[in-house]
């Protein structure tokens, strides 16, 4: 599998949906909203493979993969994205 050009395989905001609203849509205070700018800009300046690396191992409350069993880095970085914008 090549390391440039590899495409998300699953839609963010099915996945957002299925998985991540549980907590990213106010649930849980400390969890960045969906399009909440402020909340995602200090997150981002951390650098998106720092990000995807706390999704994928788990981060203070969020669990390790976000509960996501079946998303790929790629799917991380492309729903990470959609959710910050």
């Amino acid at each position: 599998m090549p390391l440039y050009g590899a495409q998300a395989t699953q839609e963010p905001e099915a996945v957002y949906n299925r998985v991540c609203g549980a907590c990213h849509a106010g649930q849980l205070p400390m969890a960045p909203r969906k399009g909440d700018q402020v909340a995602w800009k200090p997150r981002l300046a951390q650098g998106m493979e720092t990000l995807v690396q706390h999704v994928t191992q788990g981060f203070k409350a969020m669990p390790p993969r976000g509960l996501c069993m079946d998303c790929s880095a790629e799917d991380y970085r492309s729903i990470i994205q959609w959710m910050s914008e």
